[in-house]
Order: C-alpha cells, then structure tokens, then sequence
C-alpha cells in the first residue's frame, strides 16, 4: 500500500513541477518570439542594435533592444533563459518514469495491440526517444534545416510516420505520450545543445576582445524558430490523456497528424501580427476545419469497433462492467496497487454502472481507454454492447 500512495504523491509533485517549469519555458519563449518579431529599427540606435521595442507593463515603461549580434562590451550581468526548459524536460522525464514506465502494463503496453513485457515497452519508449532526437540532430547540422519548407514537409512526415508506428506498437495512450516526449526533446536539446552554448561561445569570444560568428546566432535563431512552431502541439499531445476519444479510437495517429499541421499554422497567424503584417485570417477557418476533422474521426469508435447492435438487457451490461471494470472501481478495490477507486468512479452495483453511462460510454464503448492496457481483456462484442446500452439511454 505504501508504494501505491509513494507514487501517487510522487506523481502528484512531479507533475506540479512540471506544469509550472512549462508554463515559466513557453510563456517566455512565447514572450520573446513576439519581441524579436516587433522590433523595429529607428534612428539614433546605438552601433549594432537591429531594432528596438517600447512596452509598457505593471505601471512601468520598457525600452528593449536587440543586437544583430551582440554589444561591443558585455554587461556586467547576464540574465540566461535556460533553466525554465531544462526543469521542465527533466520533470517531465521523471514523471514519464513514474507513471508510464513503473506501471507500463496499464498506460504504456496494449497486449491487443502489440503483448509487449513492461521492461520491452520501457526499452522501446526510451530507445526510440533517444533515436529520433539524434535523426533530428543530424538533418539540422547537415544543412538540410537550411531549407525550411522542404525540412518543415520532411519534420511532419517524420513525425506523422513515427505517431502511425506508436500506435502499433503502444497502447494509444502510450503512444500520444511518447511523440510528445519526443518533440518535447527535440525543444530542450534545442536549448541545450545549440542555442546556450552558442550564447556562450559569442560571449568568450567579447570577452576575448574578438569579433562573434554572426553563425552561431543564425544557428541558435533557426532552433528557437522550430521550438517555437512546435510548441502548440507539444501542449495538446501532453495534456491529451484527459481525452480518450483522442487517443483511444481508431484513427488517433490521424489526429495526431491534423494537431502536428494545426499548431504551426496558428502560430503563424500570431507570428504575423507580431511582426506587424496582415493578419491572416484564413488559418481560423483551416483551424475550424481541422478540428471539425478531428471530432468526427474521434467518433469512429475503437480500433476494432463492432458494428451497432440493439439495445442489449441491462443483466449483461452488469456483467460486463462487474467482470472487467469492478475489481479496481469499487470501494475495496482488489486490483494489485490500486488501494482506491480511480477518480473515484464507483462501478460496483447498478446504481453505480447507471449513474456513470456517460462515462462508460467516453472510456469503454466510444473509445478503449478502459480498462488501461485493456487488461482485463474488454472484448470488441462487449465494447459493443455497452455502446448500444449507453445509447438506449437518456443522458
């Protein structure tokens, strides 16, 4: 019992920390894309300044510029953004540890899908994790990045293909955590590996009397760039575990693929009107379509969803939910670890089942998100016998 309550508050502390290092990383990412996109160059700007920017916040007024490259004599003081991206990747690691891969047979291994061991699907999250960050690495210091529409069309590609891959091999939740992680890595090592320690050669190279590679800006511009296009969607696929009708239907690594296109599409509405442009007001209609493709492709049910069927006799709903959902939601529960009822949902009797059909219907009919893992082995027929009671209904 005292593991289970552990890892619960461990995931609990984990998560806090990571939702705020997150909210610290994008919110000054997000802060900065717009300044460097409304700064504009006047007259009587010190040597080397590209542009400057007035703001005005909590009561005060601000004048910000920005060096094409960097002053001729530093500052005595330097403030670096850093530590923002790198908590929120390290929280996020440890929590993806905790949760996904301490209890990998319930969020990260759908025995139908693929009957992965929990240390096989472990290997395989953290392998591929670390391989599609190095092919990333290697196209951006190839100089294929150089050519950003053609490295944008291979980016989603690479990334639609390896989400397809995911998903038949992880459970779907499993799966829309693990492209995430990945573009989540992709941003951190961007910080870490390219756009820090460039800072850092610029700044020897002032405190060394010599002139900086205008390179090593370029560089770290063109990755701030990608981590700015790839934000939206990062947020969507590590918050969608609260949404089964994305990752547990039939054509989750389609949505997927529509949320990787959306993301960058609407930030290039902002990134215009950062910069002082026409707005371009056609990406809300792209983005109202694209989510209309997404809400009906969330309605074609589980991978293996039976066709409809009549409404079946409330008796064998019962026993169906009693044998394959009960033994966790109930008020003793007798699954091991699970010392309560998750979410408190209650499943144990039918005022319990009856009250909760909305939810049955959400998690285990439209979608197969529960059982997690489908470990208590949820049939295709069962699935669609409470999608036809759940539909009987009156909700």
């Amino acid at each position: 019992m005292w593991g289970t309550i552990l890892s619960e508050w461990l995931s609990l502390i984990l998560r806090w920390l990571h939702v705020v290092a997150a909210i610290a990383w994008i919110g000054s990412s997000f802060y900065f894309i717009h300044l460097d996109l409304s700064l504009k160059p006047r007259e009587k700007l010190p040597e080397g300044v590209q542009g400057e920017a007035w703001q005005v916040h909590g009561g005060g007024f601000y004048r910000i510029m920005k060096y094409l490259v960097a002053p001729a004599q530093l500052p005595s003081e330097l403030t670096w953004f850093k530590w923002e991206a790198y908590t929120t990747w390290l929280s996020g690691f440890a929590l993806m540890v905790v949760v996904y891969y301490l209890d990998a047979d319930l969020f990260l291994v759908d025995k139908s899908i693929l009957d992965l061991t929990p240390l096989q699907a472990g290997l395989f999250s953290f392998c591929s994790l670390a391989l599609a960050w190095l092919l990333y690495e290697a196209a951006c210091r190839s100089g294929l990045a150089a050519h950003e529409l053609p490295f944008a069309i291979g980016g989603y590609v690479f990334l639609v293909a390896l989400t397809y891959a995911f998903t038949h091999v992880l459970s779907g939740r499993g799966a829309f955590n693990q492209i995430g992680a990945i573009i989540g890595t992709i941003m951190v090592a961007n910080v870490f590996a390219v756009i820090i320690p460039n800072q850092k050669k610029i700044v020897a190279s002032l405190l060394a009397g010599q002139t900086p590679d205008p390179k090593l800006g370029q560089a770290g511009k063109e990755r701030s760039v990608h981590n700015n296009y790839l934000t939206l969607p990062v947020v969507v696929l590590m918050i969608s575990n609260h949404y089964p009708l994305l990752f547990a239907t039939r054509y989750n690594w389609l949505i997927v693929a529509i949320v990787l296109a959306l993301g960058p599409i609407i930030r290039h509405f902002f990134n215009e009107r950062h910069a002082g442009r026409a707005s371009p007001w056609w990406v809300w209609g792209v983005a109202a379509f694209g989510m209309t493709a997404i809400a009906l492709l969330s309605a074609a049910g589980p991978r293996d969803a039976k066709a409809a069927r009549a409404a079946p006799a409330y008796a064998e709903v019962e026993e169906i939910v009693l044998s394959r959902c009960s033994m966790c939601h109930a008020a003793e529960p007798v699954w091991s670890g699970i010392v309560t009822a998750p979410k408190a949902v209650l499943l144990d009797n039918a005022e319990h089942i009856k009250r909760n059909a909305r939810l049955i219907g959400r998690v285990a009919a439209w979608s197969s998100a529960m059982p997690p893992g489908n470990v208590t082995e949820m049939t295709a027929d069962e699935r669609a016998v409470l999608a036809a009671w759940v539909a009987s209904q009156r909700l």
